[in-house]
């Protein structure tokens, strides 16, 4: 597993390989616990999804960490699935591998299909969920690691609106 304080090099990895990972890791905003997302502020596409460049490509940055933790490329993955449900989340913790029938099934567990009721990132229109992603990167840059504030974005709701706990 990836150390929580240092990034970890991989043996045998090229200058160029170090690199690119120092420059994920610069995009990159851990929680102060183990159990807390790790958050990418880097770009983020259309679906609300991050996006890192290597090698001229668009990868996932949730399938580049897992695969550094593992040790593996990025393209070796298998579909993965955020524990989470926050789609900016790189914590290997959070990530598991699936295939579209478990995610299909773990959306309508976590009622986060289009007719659930979840608050969550799923079941929202692709704009909406883009919004929620660059709303929560730029908080987090302007702000840093703020529990309340991570909450209330991810629930959908203002950062200033009062809670009742």
């Amino acid at each position: 597993m990836l150390d929580q304080q240092a990034e970890r090099h991989v043996p045998g990895a090229t200058m160029t390989q170090a690199k690119a990972e120092r420059r994920f890791w610069s995009k990159v905003i851990r929680g102060p616990r183990p159990e807390h997302c790790w958050i990418w502020v880097g770009a983020i596409a259309d679906d609300g999804y991050g996006r890192f460049y290597l090698d001229g490509a668009s990868v996932r940055p949730h399938r580049y960490c897992l695969a550094l933790d593992q040790g593996l490329s990025h393209h070796q993955l298998p579909e993965l699935m955020h524990e989470c449900d926050v789609p900016l989340c790189v914590n290997p913790r959070h990530l598991g591998v699936g295939d579209r029938r478990s995610n299909m099934v773990d959306r309508e567990r976590k009622l986060r299909s289009a007719n659930g009721s979840g608050l969550r990132f799923r079941g929202l229109p692709r704009a909406a969920m883009a919004a929620r992603s660059r709303a929560l990167r730029d908080d987090l840059l302007a702000h840093g690691w703020n529990d309340r504030r991570i909450h209330a974005i991810n629930a959908g709701q203002g950062v200033d609106t009062p809670t009742l706990f």
